[in-house]
């Protein structure tokens, strides 16, 4: 066993040799911070649901937790039905009060759903007349105007494909035409505004994701949006890899279908429920998914432009209810551990210039990071009954490590350090990557 262990030590070793040596000097090429270039945000939910919501959503206290969360974007709807009134009269209304609070608050940058039908206008859910969408591209253009000041994102429809499956009505075909209608529309009342198509919903196989890709509808974006969620498959795969693998998918598809391998992609819904059911998952897992999301994502911002964690509190109180369970808070407010993981790991990244991810052996991931002040190197288990610890190869009496959630930094020269599915995050002034022996626990 003890010849297995330093087997396993050295080869890990050699792995994180290779890192340093591959990335000293390739990470400080491009100056721009990943906040200036990335949006990290949340789904919310004031556009739905009138003045009082029934989900609990209330601007005065959401507006502080994400402040607290330090995210630089949110994500919400941006309903037709409720931003234009009988008899042609367009803007905010009670129904969009508290969507209007928490864009006017200027706490993040909004990320708006364009999107649903209206019951006075016929074909309108989806549009598929010429009149129909006329009236959609003027609602749009009057929104985007309302708006404008506070550089929003615009986004067409919400999971349009999976509409599809109940509707034939919700063709690519009908995408499309609401597309090149809707996207000048846009432009010219807020031209600085990035117009996102897609919002695809779960698709195996990417059957209709190829067909909207194919369509020529990227003609006519700035970007392409997917949800990714993996809540309910087996429990070996109900985590930020298989998210990052089908992601990776997500890319080469948009690469091939643009021609661009930079092309734009947001991942405007990704999350984990933690209700007590199958399906669900520990608070603590939910933690760590989106922690390691974050961290990895911080590698990606050549092409993903943003990710938005579904959702920012509990929409119910019901224990078992899926739908009530994806909050970063519970339902009355109170934090759950993803809460200071998404702080905590976006605050480690979210200065970086450039970072790459490594996969070493036995499963663990490493994310080394450049920023002005030094580096960072975020170390995680994919497989939770795994576990590391590493130390520092040489004396830097600078660096410290720390733990998500975890209330001060540690000293980290000589110390052996844990590695689990909880991110380890190490920090050094160094200008060079840091070495560290890596070892399995028994």
């Amino acid at each position: 066993m003890q010849s297995t262990l330093r087997s396993a030590t050295r080869h890990i070793l050699i792995c994180l040799l290779a890192i340093g040596l591959s990335t000293s000097g390739g990470l400080s090429q491009t100056a721009q911070r990943l906040d200036s270039k990335f949006l990290l945000g949340v789904g919310t939910h004031q556009g739905l649901g009138g003045p009082v919501s029934s989900r609990g959503y209330t601007p005065s206290i959401n507006i502080g937790q994400i402040r607290e969360l330090g995210v630089n974007a949110f994500r919400d709807d941006f309903p037709w039905s409720d931003f234009e009134q009988p008899g042609g009269r367009i803007g905010f209304t009670p129904q969009l009060g508290r969507l209007d609070a928490q864009i006017r608050s200027a706490v993040a940058r909004p990320f708006l759903i364009l999107a649903f039908g209206h019951h006075l206008v016929p074909n309108s859910m989806p549009p598929t007349t010429d009149e129909a969408r006329r009236r959609f591209a003027a609602y749009a253009s009057a929104a985007a105007h309302a708006v404008a000041p506070q550089h929003p994102v615009f986004e067409l429809w919400n999971e349009w494909n999976l509409a599809a499956k109940k509707d034939a009505a919700f063709s690519v075909d009908n995408y499309l035409a609401l597309a090149k209608i809707v996207q000048p529309a846009v432009k010219q009342a807020a031209p600085g505004a990035p117009f996102v198509v897609g919002a695809i919903g779960d698709d195996p196989g990417w059957n209709w994701t190829e067909q909207m890709l194919q369509s020529g509808i990227l003609q006519y974006a700035d970007g392409v949006s997917i949800h990714l969620y993996n809540f309910c498959m087996g429990a070996a795969k109900r985590n930020s890899a298989e998210v990052v693998e089908r992601l990776n998918t997500f890319h080469r598809l948009v690469s091939e279908a643009s021609g661009s391998p930079t092309f734009p992609i947001y991942v405007t819904e990704a999350g984990w429920p933690t209700a007590n059911n199958k399906c669900g998952v520990s608070e603590q897992a939910q933690a760590d998914n989106m922690a390691e999301l974050i961290l990895w994502a911080s590698t990606a911002s050549s092409w993903l432009k943003g990710i938005w964690l579904y959702e920012l509190k509990d929409s119910g109180t019901n224990p078992s209810d899926l739908e009530h369970n994806f909050g970063l808070y519970h339902f009355d407010n109170s934090p759950k551990p993803a809460a200071c993981a998404v702080r905590d790991a976006w605050a480690f990244v979210r200065s970086s210039t450039s970072a790459e991810s490594k996969q070493l052996s036995g499963g663990v991931t490493a994310i080394i990071a450049s920023t002005p002040a030094g580096r960072r190197m975020a170390i995680w288990s994919g497989d939770p009954n795994q576990r590391f610890a590493v130390r520092l190869r040489s004396n830097a009496a600078d660096a410290t490590y720390s733990l998500p959630c975890q209330a001060a930094a540690q000293p980290a020269s000589g110390a052996w350090m844990p590695v689990s599915s909880t991110p380890l995050l190490v920090s050094t002034n160094n200008a060079a990557a840091p070495d560290f022996d890596i070892r399995p626990e028994r």
